[in-house]
């Protein structure tokens, strides 16, 4: 088998394995975070969500590592005071869903990156615990690849990487390399572009440049025609930090952005809409387009922390531009509407699912203290017919989330949406009927070459907080065939 089937193979094993696309369970996406905790509080935040979803992820190890903002310290024993937190409240989150680990498990995946600053930090000698990790875990025999989610400095993985380059052979190097998809919340130390310079195929999402025009910073922004009360620090307040336990009240108060890290591993929750091995398809942590930026389109003289920003010389996983009306929800008459005013921007791939993760996350939150019948459990969409749809010209199909169901037995309500930035058809396709119908009677437009349409449906609960969930369904638009 050559090695190019052999990773056409490991892809298509992979979509299955990450992409949520029935209500039954899928295999968890192996992450290990990378932390510059205590450089800023919005790791600490961060790490708190991410342990409301360790039954969902596989969390393989917890680094900590050092930044531009924090050049010559770690602090593992942040990393491990979380963990102990969540160990308090591990049992009452059993009760809602299985697969919660062991807080003695986690802190035996707390490794330490070494105390220096980007590339000082390369070469021989410079192992740590935490780039013996990597590799450790990057040998196991796991078909799944292993996402890197950097909340700091990047050099442990450069380390690692380094060490792949000077003791494997260029054949066992690449199959390693293959099974790497890398998340950097920015370039916050020098190694992120040595990396992507001596790796040109290493799988990497990244907003290189200043931090104001990156995806991630998103998630703590005010968003014009979104709702932005879910991450004021009154809502903060009373749905995460107070009264929800000892997880929620080792939740910090912001201090210069609200967890500006959780956009690296949002997109690996499998809610039915993320699609990790697709970043274009766009998801909670965003959506990412792979081409090689431009220096000028960098935002180059926005805040780095210090960090060069210097031409890529290789397409990555960058900036994409999304075009949304939100939804409005009326009083009277049709339950919700479309706004007048459509925002863009590479900010809207993420604001457009802001209310919704914070939702979850509240949610997840109460269930660390509340009993299965006081709580609030996401619904279940399912679709009457396949997720992939293969049609011709003017063919009439229907869209049909009609057997969706809710655990607590909530209503439903639904929505369904044409993505098109996710797909090659640009133009919208007219639904027949309203859109917040369980089935939608649709007909398929004429193409001159296939084309894919991408068509979300969104069932929300009447729960509190109310939860969604999703459905993708991909529509391969066929051309007229000839006689």
């Amino acid at each position: 088998m050559s090695m190019r089937t052999a990773l056409l193979l490991l892809t298509a094993l992979v979509v299955l394995q990450c992409q949520a696309s029935s209500p039954e369970p899928v295999q968890k996406c192996r992450v290990i975070v990378l932390t510059d905790i205590e450089a800023d509080p919005d790791d600490t935040q961060s790490m708190v969500r991410l342990l409301l979803y360790s039954n969902v992820i596989d969390i393989k190890g917890i680094v900590a590592t050092t930044s531009t903002h924090m050049r010559n310290q770690i602090h593992p024993e942040s990393v491990e005071r979380v963990i102990r937190a969540y160990g308090k409240v591990k049992v009452n989150l059993a009760k809602h869903e299985a697969g919660y680990p062991d807080a003695e498990a986690l802190l035996k995946l707390v490794k330490r990156g070494l105390p220096e600053y980007g590339m000082k930090g390369i070469g021989e000698g410079r192992d740590s615990q935490g780039s013996e990790w990597i590799l450790k875990v990057l040998n196991e025999n796991d078909a799944r690849p292993l996402w890197i989610s950097v909340w700091g400095g990047a050099n442990t993985l450069a380390q690692a990487l380094f060490k792949i380059q000077k003791t494997r052979s260029e054949a066992d190097a690449q199959k390693l390399v293959a099974k790497l998809r890398v998340y950097t919340i920015s370039d916050q130390d020098d190694t992120g572009i040595w990396i992507r310079n001596n790796f040109p195929d290493l799988f990497f999402v990244v907003t290189p440049g200043g931090y104001g025009g990156s995806t991630w910073s998103a998630i703590t922004e005010f968003a014009p025609g979104f709702n932005s009360e879910v991450i004021s620090n009154k809502w903060l307040a009373n749905n995460i930090q107070q009264g929800h336990g000892p997880l929620g009240a080792v939740y910090p108060d912001v201090a210069y952005g609200m967890e500006g890290d959780t956009p690296s591993w949002l997109s690996l929750i499998p809610n039915g809409l993320n699609a990790p091995e697709h970043p274009n398809w766009g998801g909670w942590g965003g959506r990412y387009e792979l081409f090689k930026p431009a220096l000028a389109d960098m935002d180059v003289n926005g805040f780095t922390g210090g960090v060069p920003i210097e031409p890529e010389t290789r397409a990555i996983w960058t900036n994409a531009i999304d075009r949304c009306a939100p939804y409005l929800y009326g009083d009277y008459g049709r339950a919700i509407r479309v706004d007048s005013t459509v925002r863009s921007g590479n900010k809207v791939t993420l604001w457009r699912w802001r209310e919704d993760f914070q939702s979850d996350f509240a949610a997840r939150m109460d269930w660390c203290t509340k009993s299965y019948k006081e709580a609030n459990h996401p619904p279940a969409p399912i679709l009457t017919h396949p997720g992939e749809l293969s049609l011709q010209p003017s063919e009439p199909f229907w869209l049909d989330g009609s057997t969706s169901s809710d655990p607590d037995g909530d209503n439903l309500s639904y929505v369904w949406f044409q993505y098109p930035e996710a797909g090659t058809y640009k133009d919208l396709i007219k639904i027949n009927g309203s859109e917040n119908l369980a089935r939608l009677y649709i007909t398929a437009p004429e193409v001159k070459q296939k084309q894919t349409v991408h068509f979300i449906l969104k069932v929300t609960d009447k729960g509190s907080p109310p939860l969604s969930r999703y459905r993708r369904v991909i529509v391969n638009l066929m051309p007229k065939q000839n006689g």
